[in-house]
């Protein structure tokens, strides 16, 4: 038993010695990872990019079945870095919208297009588009709501 405990303490600490020889922690930083964080603390330091809306919600009244409702959102960055939106996905397939893929720099307003078609959605609806982006929140949510008068049946 004594000898047990002498051969695993022995094969430990010979385990121990040759795992920490030549490993230099330096010399396993990638470069451009440094490059890039350096530039990520700068922009943070800058204050995080803020979004505003000139709306956030739009409601199309009331439209006949079949018809496309189209609006725009005028987004403006407010902070002080730049924005970027990397994707805005729709509630429903029926929901399409589109972003601009540039980031918009501090001050600068783009547009956030939705279109809904309304085929096979009688009655009311409401639609959300969420937009991933590089806000402290993350997300922000828009909305699209109205009522779609059925279709006469023939």
């Amino acid at each position: 038993m004594r000898k047990t405990i002498i051969a695993t303490a022995l094969v430990s600490v010979a385990v121990l010695v040759t795992s920490c020889k030549g490993n230099n922690a330096a010399s396993k930083v990638n470069a451009d990872n440094v490059v890039q964080a350096q530039k990520r603390d700068k922009e943070i330091g800058q204050g995080a990019p803020s979004i505003t809306f000139d709306k956030e919600t739009y409601d199309f009244g009331t439209v006949e079945e079949g018809f496309v409702v189209e609006t725009t959102f005028k987004v403006t960055n407010s902070g002080k870095s730049d924005l970027v939106i990397t994707e805005a996905k729709a509630s429903c397939g029926c929901t399409v919208p589109t972003w601009p893929k540039e980031p918009i720099k501090p001050g600068e307003t783009a547009d956030v297009q939705v279109k809904f078609n309304t085929s096979g959605k009688p009655n009311q609806q409401s639609k959300t588009v969420t937009l991933f982006t590089n806000t402290e929140k993350g997300q922000e949510l828009l909305k699209v709501s109205g009522m779609v008068t059925p279709k006469k049946k023939s």
